[in-house]
């Protein structure tokens, strides 16, 4: 039945993308590296003083004034993004068209973050549930757990990985939480370059108690105490199942060392643009170890 089931729906939305074409794959080596860490933090601190003034401005009848001045408001956001492009155009070239994999914890920001990627590579972007929804006639995750069950989940989602990874390159992909526990997925991923976002569970558990766990069915299973203690028990829970896997992803996004390293109070303070660099960054040192191990003795 469960077969059956799964070869009723097909991936039909796929049709128009086939016009997207890649480019040629190789390998380039890195020549020299810079070192902005200092710069990063001196936005970082103007970052965090435009989130102060901006609170303290929202009764300000005078607020508007200082929009209009853009000096202190906009300077860090667009010293920011021009951070962020620069680093972009510089890993760029060396990654010969793969495509990037986001993976995670549910609630870790792939989605968001990997459309920051993409723009600034130019390249495109998928959401795998999206892709999941679409081959599913508009069903939701949520529906689709419920209805179908989850290994049918399953099974879509090794086939839009398997189609993302054969027929385009240049593509930022954002993974569902659990994309990594199958292995045949990683196989798909590691035609690319796979970028593990790794968020401590209390702050998941804060995000996720934000916002609700109604999209999230994995979450339904534990309705025990408050929101956030609900969430942080099953996050444990599925941590315990898939912490493991997520270290077979190319680079690793470490948001805990992130905060320690900019000098901020929380994890919640990161922007996802701060952490779409690193990101950046974490792709060029693995491009440099991979370099190296491909360079032969001597050279």
């Amino acid at each position: 039945m469960e077969a059956a089931t799964v070869q009723m729906f097909q991936y039909s939305s796929w049709t128009d993308l086939r016009n997207f074409e890649g480019k040629t794959r190789g390998s380039l080596r890195y020549t020299q590296r810079t070192k902005e860490d200092k710069r990063l933090r001196v936005v970082a601190l103007a970052l965090d003083k435009r989130r102060d003034h901006r609170q303290r401005s929202v009764s300000d009848k005078n607020s508007s004034a200082l929009l209009d001045t853009g000096s202190l408001l906009h300077s860090p956001f667009d010293e920011e993004q021009q951070l962020l492009q620069k680093k972009a155009e510089e890993v760029k070239p060396y990654l010969n068209g793969r495509s990037m994999y986001l993976v995670g914890m549910m609630g870790s920001g792939k989605t968001t973050v990997g459309k920051i990627m993409a723009r600034a590579l130019g390249y495109t972007f998928f959401d795998c549930d999206t892709l999941i929804e679409q081959a599913m006639n508009g069903t939701s995750v949520a529906e689709i757990f419920e209805h179908f069950g989850e290994s049918v989940f399953r099974e879509k989602e090794t086939e839009a990985l398997k189609k993302l990874s054969l027929m385009y390159n240049q593509v930022v992909v954002s993974t569902g939480g659990g994309a990594v526990i199958r292995p045949i997925n990683w196989k798909y991923m590691h035609k690319g370059i796979s970028i593990w976002l790794d968020v401590p569970l209390k702050a998941l558990a804060h995000r996720i108690a934000a916002v609700g766990t109604g999209s999230r069915p994995l979450l339904h299973d534990d309705e025990s105490g408050d929101t956030y203690t609900a969430a942080l028990n099953r996050l444990s829970t599925i941590w315990d199942a898939r912490g493991e896997a997520y270290t077979n992803a190319s680079a690793r996004v470490s948001l805990e060392s992130m905060t320690l390293k900019l000098g901020y109070r929380s994890v919640s303070d990161l922007t996802p643009t701060e952490i779409a660099m690193e990101a950046f960054e974490q792709v060029r040192s693995y491009l440099d170890k991979e370099d190296g191990m491909a360079r032969p003795d001597g050279f």
